[in-house]
């Protein structure tokens, strides 16, 4: 497998991943990509999954495959891994470089517009303790994203990608703005959970009164037409 030095460390995450697209090796390996993002893998894998499960998480199976990345990447922010460690099969899968070098042409001027408006601040939301809480989120998240919820990848994973711009920029105003999207769902959440706890005792009495008066529904109507 190639290992190349782009020092990513240095240089503008933008032309990093133009650079990749320009070796000659026509294969591009993870393992690659995981070297290539220097110190900014974890924040740029986060952002890689999380807007490949926006983009086709609405294919069946595809959350359950690209969430379990993010479940591994999330528990290692959790334990302060200071490098990423995928498995060996995982570093070894890989795309057609020219079938990147074409994605990379959509989506490279709309990042380094966001580049542009991108700058470290906020570097308590980008602290230690802070990459603990985003890897505890990120898990709890990527949980819900391996889940078969049809619709359900959207918003999880969208949060996803916010921490990761953020952490692989060291840019906190973009994780402070992923936290806000995930207090609004854990709050939707408790009101949707507090909501059934007050209306399930009504409910559910009207759905056994329900399922008891189909038989006699049915009997009613069999013996009607069948007459």
């Amino acid at each position: 497998m190639p290992d190349y030095d782009y020092q990513s460390d240095t240089r503008p995450f933008s032309q990093v991943l133009e650079d990749i697209g320009t070796k000659r090796d026509p294969k591009l390996y993870l393992g690659e990509l995981v070297n290539a993002f220097g110190e900014r893998g974890f924040g740029a894998l986060m952002l890689f999954f999380g807007l490949m499960n926006i983009a086709i998480g609405i294919i069946p199976g595809t959350t359950t495959i690209l969430g379990a990345p993010l479940l591994l990447i999330g528990l290692q922010l959790i334990i302060r891994q200071d490098q990423l460690w995928l498995p060996k099969w995982a570093l070894s899968r890989s795309i057609e470089r020219e079938a990147y070098r074409n994605g990379l042409d959509t989506v490279l001027p709309r990042l380094r517009k966001m580049e542009r408006l991108s700058k470290p601040r906020l570097t308590i939301m980008t602290s230690e303790v802070s990459e603990v809480l985003i890897g505890i989120a990120t898990f709890l998240l990527a949980f819900i994203l391996v889940l078969p919820i049809w619709g359900g990848n959207l918003i999880p994973a969208l949060i996803i990608s916010t921490f990761g711009f953020g952490l692989m920029q060291r840019d906190g105003l973009a994780v402070l703005i992923g936290w806000c999207a995930f207090g609004l769902i854990c709050l939707a959440g408790l009101i949707i959970w507090l909501t059934w706890q007050w209306v399930s005792p009504w409910l559910l009495p009207v759905w056994e009164w329900a399922q008891g008066l189909m038989p006699q529904a049915w009997a009613w109507f069999s013996g009607l037409f069948g007459g």
